[in-house]
């Protein structure tokens, strides 16, 4: 019978540190710091955390962005 090996990564925690949060969107830390404009939640004992889902609307506003109607490409073009 032939078999298949599945490789998983499950994201156990909803707030990432900033390492976390970098490597969620796929990003080194330094190129996460200088493109990311989530704001992290700062707790009351100074610790901040990046939502995992403040990080995938950014990530699927970049998506978006990428794909303009046709009105937009058109003004683009001038």
């Amino acid at each position: 019978m032939p078999s298949a090996k599945l490789n998983l990564t499950v994201q156990p925690y909803r707030m990432l540190s900033k390492v976390d949060a970098a490597h969620y969107c796929g990003l080194a830390v330094k190129k996460f710091e200088s493109l990311s404009p989530v704001a992290p939640v700062a707790f009351a004992d100074g610790v901040k955390r990046w939502d995992v889902h403040d990080l995938d609307r950014w990530i699927e506003s970049q998506k978006a962005s990428d794909q303009l109607d046709d009105d937009a490409l058109v003004a683009r073009l001038g």
